[in-house]
């Protein structure tokens, strides 16, 4: 079996399209066990974020695999296969964890070496355990993935450098941010809203400045409790809308929240009203009309993909990559290692068996032998055996990390005519036994 990831994200697809095609916490989990029932596929997990919608599977036919979970993919995002066809994107074994492990280290991000991304994969696998969606296979290249995170950011500056979404949205609103007369509107009390709060206060806005809104109050009240802000109900939205300075909208809504229809109810559009509205959802909360008011700037997805090149952070990136390049190689060569075990192990298992029955048939033609001169015998058929099977066993280890090398093992199967059976119980007793 191999990892298949089918995916869209900033680099392949326009935002409206993304926007179609964003999950949700329930859809990401129902996609994944749709992905479970079709023939081709006995794992599955996905990452949905800002700005990518990914499925990865543990596949047992490529082909059908492709087939089926593009084929949800588009239904979920009402794409036809033209559509699908100019927007997403396939990777399959290698160059799927390769991708997995370039994902998980901010490399692929909007906003590059962004580590927002570190605790979405991570979501989606904690995800997949709780709802048996995910197994070993897709369990261990997740966990190398978030290692391979982690370790890019303890050792390199890239942290240093690379700014979250929410910061880079907060650094593109300008310096009205900066302002200690603004005051803030976060519309959404989740994980997005939670972050662009904490910035916010990090960054030395008083706490009474910032007011949050969510449909549930008391999730917005946490964040009361948590940083000191205020807390309104959804009801009260527009009151603390018409006294904002910006406007950072992160609800998770399934259509759009604030239009220019509702901004212009709020006083904007007027000479001496001014407003920025950082849209950090998506779908988008924002409409992208409210740009065609005076005084109104609006800071969206699309805005902050175009801002995400960031000169400073070349030798932190390459250092990353290598990073990357190196756990990728170690990867693979483990999995290579596990994939040809079995079939040495069967090897010598076959050659064991055909020692011992010849030992026993030559013994029964030889009268006469005492237990020495028996055991001198066992032991000199063994050795010959050993010798034989020693070069074949001793070239697949060495061609492990080399292209072609699961083809030799398969070619040592076929050459010796090992018996499937025999190397997928030892693949079996190595999956079952710690």
């Amino acid at each position: 079996m191999s990892i298949l990831v089918v995916g869209m994200s900033h680099r392949s697809a326009p935002i409206d399209v993304l926007e179609r095609a964003s999950l949700d916490t329930e859809a990401a989990v129902k996609l994944s066990h749709r992905a479970l029932e079709t023939d081709a596929v006995t794992e599955a997990a996905v990452i949905s974020t800002c700005n990518r919608v990914e499925v990865y599977v543990d596949a047992e036919r490529f082909h059908g695999a492709v087939e089926d979970v593009t084929r949800l993919l588009g239904e979920h995002a009402g794409l036809d296969r033209e559509q699908l066809a100019r927007t997403a994107y396939v990777h399959y074994d290698d160059s799927a964890v390769a991708h997995l492990f370039a994902v998980a280290a901010g490399l692929d991000s909007m906003i590059l070496g962004e580590s927002q991304i570190l605790g979405q994969v991570r979501g989606a696998l904690h995800s997949g355990q709780a709802e048996g969606t995910v197994g070993s296979a897709l369990n261990a290249v997740f966990q190398q993935a978030l290692r391979i995170g982690k370790r890019g950011h303890a050792e390199t500056g890239i942290d240093r450098l690379a700014p979250s979404t929410v910061t880079a949205g907060l650094d593109a609103a300008g310096d009205v941010v900066d302002d200690p007369s603004a005051r803030f509107l976060v519309a959404g009390a989740g994980t997005m809203a939670s972050l662009t709060v904490r910035t916010l206060v990090e960054r030395g806005v008083e706490p009474r400045r910032i007011v949050v809104a969510n449909r549930t109050f008391q999730r917005a009240h946490e964040l009361v409790a948590a940083f000191g802000v205020g807390a309104v109900r959804w009801e009260s939205l527009d009151l603390e809308l018409a006294a904002a300075d910006v406007l950072v909208s992160c609800t998770g809504a399934a259509g759009v929240v604030f239009d220019a229809d509702r901004l212009r109810r709020a006083g904007f559009g007027t000479p001496g009203r001014a407003l920025v509205a950082v849209d950090l959802a998506l779908p988008r909360d924002v409409a992208g009309d409210v740009a065609d008011l005076d005084g109104v700037r609006l800071v969206d997805l699309a805005v902050l993909a175009g801002r995400s090149e960031n000169a400073e952070l070349a030798d932190d990136v390459a250092q990353v990559r290598r990073i990357v390049d190196e756990e990728v190689r170690s990867f693979l060569a483990a999995k290579s290692a596990s994939q040809v075990k079995p079939t040495v192990v069967a090897l010598r298992g076959m050659a064991t068996e055909i020692v011992e029955a010849e030992t026993d048939r030559l013994i029964s033609r030889l009268h006469g032998l005492d237990e020495r001169q028996v055991a001198e015998v066992r032991n000199g058929l063994r050795r010959v055996a050993e010798k034989l099977i020693h070069a074949p066993t001793v070239r697949v280890q060495q061609l492990l990390e080399a292209p072609g090398g699961l083809t030799y093992a398969d070619a040592l199967s076929d050459l010796f005519a090992l018996d499937p059976a025999a190397v997928d119980a030892v693949t079996q007793v190595g999956r079952d036994t710690p």
